[in-house]
């Protein structure tokens, strides 16, 4: 098979046109058809590599664009995907009516109102109904959906970034909505990471188990003993009030590198021209001068 060199390319069959000499080389020099095709696909992967602009991942507003992508990430997993459990025992003066392994499991969306667990009365052998007090669902929901959401976009920025740059910065339109996006997003995780941050607090409130023993009335005869036996584990919880709050500073510090891509500094300062306007070109030195 013969060679042909077209501004740098190499034409390697009637299918394809190969720009990377070394993906050429072993297209033109395998009998396999396999090996081919496979040198073909890698040379499509390199020509979309070429056309992307990575070389913004090295600014401050690619860089933490990706910050905020893992971050938010980071963020709502801790807190939507949680699940505890805590444990205690009720020992009743007649020792066949205790229940010495009483487990409460809850998770999000922390709708507590609605985990029940069933308690010896040490009047018999009958039990008790009881629910867990509070409803934190509407501040856990909100916090998760602000990360899903900032994931999302900061995904589609991204691509933004290295695909489509140049349309990004055409008459700063794109800068000037990523910028506002950005101011929204930060004032939503600052109010979302508030707001589950005094979620949290009634959650740990609510599942403290000597806040739960209260609630069970043969506890509070002195012939019966009730005692934790195993307290919940909220520091996946905890982690994630303090990725809201990094989130928060992320988007915040980004607003400053959004803002001098919009133009508007250029305009406050009077040197911002309209896109495609041509600034006139200065007098020619001497023209209406000396004769």
């Amino acid at each position: 098979m013969k060679t042909i060199i077209l501004s740098g390319c190499h034409y390697v069959s009637e299918r394809y046109c190969c720009c990377d000499p070394d993906v050429a080389a072993l297209y033109l020099h395998s009998s396999d058809p396999l090996i081919s095709d496979k040198a073909a696909e890698m040379d499509v992967v390199n020509q979309l590599v070429a056309t992307g602009q990575f070389t913004v991942f090295k600014q401050p507003l690619g860089f933490i664009k990706v910050l905020q992508w893992f971050f938010a990430i980071f963020a709502f997993s801790t807190c939507g995907g949680y699940s505890g459990v805590f444990r205690l025992s009720v020992e009743c003066k007649n020792r066949t009516e205790s229940d010495l392994n009483i487990e409460v499991e809850f998770g999000y969306p922390f709708r507590l109102h609605q985990i029940w667990f069933d308690a010896p009365t040490c009047k018999g052998p009958e039990t008790e109904r009881l629910f867990l007090v509070g409803d934190n669902s509407s501040s856990a929901e909100f916090f998760v959906t602000i990360g899903v959401f900032s994931f999302l976009y900061t995904m589609a920025a991204i691509s933004v970034y290295i695909f489509l740059m140049e349309k990004y910065r055409e008459g700063n339109k794109g800068a000037q909505a990523d910028f506002v996006v950005t101011a929204i997003f930060t004032f939503m995780w600052l109010v979302s990471s508030a707001a589950w941050a005094k979620g949290l607090s009634d959650v740990k409130g609510s599942t403290d188990p000597d806040e739960v023993i209260n609630l069970i009335d043969a506890c509070d005869r002195e012939e019966n003993r009730c005692k934790e036996i195993h307290e919940p584990v909220v520091s996946g919880l905890n982690t994630s009030v303090a990725f809201g709050f990094c989130n928060v500073v992320l988007w915040a510090g980004n607003l400053w590198f959004v803002f001098k891509e919009t133009g508007w500094l250029g305009a406050f300062a009077g040197t911002y021209m309209p896109s495609g306007e041509k600034q006139p070109a200065p007098d020619s030195f001497g023209q209406g001068g000396h004769n």
